[in-house]
């Protein structure tokens, strides 16, 4: 087991998770806007890193094109890391992975992450619209990873080249909601992110379970591990929990099976969801990973969640219907870094 020292909420560096929201009577360009926006924002901020997720067919979530977005945040700013959370890699070939991530490596040296995911990022059929040339599963995630290692490397076994791409140092995160992704970032020596934002459950044991077994590797000497983790905050815990409505709606309605755009906040949410599904909201929204109020509440949330995982990084969602509130949101987060 690999020794780790105990750090404090305060002693870690503090991330951006963004889902580049489409708010309803919105659209896509208008998202790409505020993701801009957010970007330069947080970077003024302090914030570590600036990552965006693939997802498809989701009409409230823009970052489809995950590469491509990243080229425009990373153009538009100019020191924060900017990074995939993830890239879901069996919709993929990994050469074409490794040229789009060794072609933003050029453009950002020393600026680029690559965290990489084995879900489909969506639906079975949409899956399939993905994947239907590629004859992947997400059974073959290992050996894609070992592929896309291999093409970053300084000499390839691959008879084929990443041109971008071989000799470049960029750091590839395994992204997991289980324990699958602990056991293979452990075993090949990777970062490791895990989404306690949806998955808070298996959150401890799955950060004991990567640590634990972790093997040193040429690019990281010691486990570092990330979580997510869903802050909306605000002046007052009343105008938190009001505008927290938007993610709450979001969920149930990925629960349903129906994602619609992010919802404008409701005054009385308990009016318009049943008992059933008020219920799932507090499963799926765990108060330690999903954590909702004034600057007070988010720090004692933050450190209690700290305390726990012993994290070497938090990484912050924050799926807010008013751009001026996601700003103040980490405006408050930022406070607490200080």
């Amino acid at each position: 087991m690999v020794s780790h020292q105990f750090k404090k909420f305060n002693d870690i560096p503090l991330s951006v998770l963004d889902l580049a929201p489409v708010n309803e009577g919105g659209t896509p360009k208008e998202s790409f806007k505020a993701s801009v926006k957010l970007a330069q924002h947080v970077e003024k901020l302090g914030f570590n890193r600036y990552w965006l997720a693939e997802h498809h067919n989701m009409p409230g979530i823009a970052s489809s094109a995950t590469s491509v977005i990243m080229g425009h945040i990373a153009e538009k700013t100019n020191k924060i890391r900017i990074g995939a959370g993830g890239v879901m890699l069996p919709n993929h070939a990994t050469l074409v992975i490794a040229e789009q991530f060794g072609t933003l490596e050029s453009l950002y040296p020393g600026r680029i992450d690559l965290g990489l995911g084995r879900a489909p990022g969506s639906d079975q059929a949409t899956a399939y619209a993905l994947r239907r040339t590629l004859n992947m599963s997400v059974e073959d995630f290992p050996m894609q990873v070992d592929e896309l290692q291999d093409y970053f490397s300084d000499e390839p076994v691959s008879r084929v080249k990443a041109v971008p791409g071989q000799g470049l140092d960029i750091p590839i995160w395994l992204l997991g909601s289980s324990d699958f992704s602990a056991r293979l970032a452990a075993q090949k020596g990777l970062h490791f992110s895990f989404a306690s934002h949806f998955a808070p459950a298996y959150t401890i044991p799955a950060l004991q379970l990567y640590r634990d077994r972790f093997q040193p590797s040429e690019s990281l000497e010691k486990p570092y591990a990330m979580v997510g983790v869903n802050v909306i905050a605000a002046d007052t815990d009343e105008k938190a929990k009001y505008i927290a409505t938007s993610l709450q709606q979001q969920f149930l309605s990925i629960r349903r099976g129906q994602p619609m755009k992010l919802q404008p906040p409701l005054e009385n949410i308990e009016e318009v969801y049943s008992t059933m599904e008020l219920e799932a909201i507090k499963q799926s929204l765990d108060p330690r990973t999903t954590i909702i109020g004034d600057k007070d509440t988010v720090r004692k949330g933050l450190e209690q969640f700290q305390e726990a995982t012993q994290a070497d990084e938090m990484i912050i969602s924050a799926q807010i219907f008013n751009l001026e509130d996601r700003l103040r949101s980490f405006e408050i987060v930022s406070e607490l870094m200080e």
